[in-house]
């Protein structure tokens, strides 16, 4: 059995829950304040972001930029971004499964940190 397979569902649902989230919320609430980034817009598309570049390093390939769109598609980025990294980390991967465990784990602790503060 695969040490990881337990932490993709964990993930999914962080990412599931934290995008739903962030479609939630109006864009005058995702222009308000997150320390330590300038609106929860901005620490929604610093998750994309992360995410993205997670799934970029377990797939092996270069992290590209999540483009900055309008805050009210932050949520989008998330899944998107969100759910490439389930894929990816429950695909074949060349690092070993104890460092595919670790950022799944920081991932996950991630979407539901920002999750949390919004």
């Amino acid at each position: 059995m695969d040490p990881f397979s337990s932490g993709a569902p964990d993930l999914a649902a962080a990412v599931e829950r934290v995008a739903d989230r962030l479609r939630s919320l109006s864009d005058a609430r995702l222009a308000g304040l997150l320390l330590p980034h300038a609106t929860r817009a901005d620490a929604a598309h610093a998750l994309a972001q992360q995410l993205a570049d997670t799934c970029a390093r377990l797939e092996g390939v270069p992290a590209r930029p999540v483009p900055r769109l309008h805050d009210l598609a932050v949520g989008d980025q998330v899944a998107v971004t969100g759910h490439d990294l389930v894929a990816a980390a429950r695909g074949d991967r060349t690092p070993s499964d104890a460092g595919v465990a670790s950022l799944v784990v920081q991932a996950t602790a991630a979407c539901r940190e920002l999750a949390a503060a919004l």
